[in-house]
């Protein structure tokens, strides 16, 4: 989603370098490598950021399915800060107009995004150096304490790890998060950006080709102009631009002739596709509740996840200036531009902490005694 470039000049005073455990070192190539059948995922410590996530194709290839860079230290140096597959916390999404309510105290957050919080600010676990605390072949943890107020309005220790663990050409990701000291908000996600061509298709490199199936998210958030929800919740009606659970299969571009399309997204008509949030109901435990798959390649990639709802975002802000790996592309100049990837994040409902209308905010507020808990998986297999 996009961020605001303000303020991003504080982050060098910001940034906590890791205390590497010498038993946890990296590779020779900065990354920490788990694999399993099918399946190889590398990660480094800044965000806990995943940055590479090979899985096979039609053709038996082993191809690269999320965006990143080669370069290990343009991560914490990009301006743009995508947030690309790592973890921001510890309130992912937005809060309306940098504020929220708790206990009857009304606290002030950064405002980075126009007039609202994005991720908890530009000092958000995202832009953070987490430490490994456990390393396996399949499986590693990072974990980090955000310490109170060091994201504006955040006040009150926060303990958080999480695991990323790989198993027969699948994903898991556990979080868990405690705040001993006091209550505090807690939302959080992965914020993973997938092209399942891995921008490999000589016709376009755009993601509008893929296949989206969401069975159990007839509804959805209406959000503004600034992807804030409006506290509304709207219906998709069969067809429509925003449905994605009346059958499976529907191409993720499905909707690109209608003229309302572009501007879907807000931003005054600048935005073009999705960055909205859609419920996940009446789903049966452990159901697959999101499908992306790509025809080009034959990459299917199904999502369990416990939350009760999903982020898609369709990459509009992505401007050509990032360049690709050298693991993606048919070229090495070829940049990721408008439109060419999606980060899907499962989560809680954005800006719940200011709906209570919604029945949403004691579940994103975390006390003593009390222990949050988040958990996905991705699944890939061939159409």
């Amino acid at each position: 989603m996009k961020l605001s470039t303000l303020l991003f000049a504080a982050l060098a005073e910001a940034i906590v370098l890791p205390r590497e455990d010498p038993k946890f070192a990296p590779g020779p190539d900065g990354k920490y490598t788990i694999t399993a059948p099918g399946i190889k995922a590398q990660f480094i410590e800044y965000g806990a950021t995943l940055t590479n996530l090979f899985v096979k194709d039609k053709n038996g290839n082993d191809i690269d399915v999320v965006l990143g860079y080669d370069d290990l230290d343009w991560y914490p140096k990009d301006p743009g800060h995508p947030v690309y597959n790592s973890i921001p916390g510890r309130y992912a999404n937005r809060i309306g107009k940098a504020k929220y309510t708790l206990d009857g105290k009304e606290y002030m957050t950064q405002d980075n995004d126009g007039g609202n919080t994005l991720h908890s600010g530009t000092n958000n676990w995202s832009f953070r150096y987490w430490n490994v605390t456990a390393l396996s072949p399949e499986s590693i943890t990072f974990s980090i304490v955000d310490a109170s107020n060091s994201s504006l309005g955040m006040l009150g220790r926060v303990e958080s790890s999480v695991t990323y663990s790989v198993t027969n050409s699948t994903w898991n990701i556990k979080i868990t998060a405690s705040s001993p000291e006091q209550r505090t908000p807690v939302m959080l996600t992965q914020h993973t950006y997938f092209n399942l061509d891995a921008y490999k298709n000589p016709e376009t490199p755009l993601i509008w080709n893929h296949t989206l199936h969401l069975p159990y998210s007839k509804r959805y958030l209406e959000a503004d102009q600034g992807a804030l929800p409006t506290g509304k919740i709207l219906t998709a009606e069969p067809g429509s631009i925003n449905d994605f659970a009346s059958q499976p299969d529907l191409l993720f571009g499905h909707s690109r002739d209608d003229p309302k399309f572009q501007g879907n997204c807000g931003a005054n008509g600048v935005c073009e596709g999705y960055n909205g949030y859609w419920l996940i109901e009446d789903a049966p435990e452990d159901a697959v509740v999101l499908t992306l798959a790509s025809p080009f390649s034959g990459v299917k990639a199904d999502l369990r996840t416990d939350q009760p709802g999903v982020v898609l975002y369709s990459c509009s802000w992505m401007d050509g200036s990032a360049v690709l790996k050298s693991t993606q592309g048919l070229s090495p100049d070829q940049k990721v531009v408008k439109s060419s990837c999606v980060a899907i994040e499962a989560q809680d409902y954005p800006d719940g902490i200011n709906r209570p209308e919604w029945g949403r905010t004691e579940a994103q507020i975390l006390g003593p005694d009390e222990s949050y808990n988040w958990e996905s998986s991705w699944t890939f297999s061939l159409l």
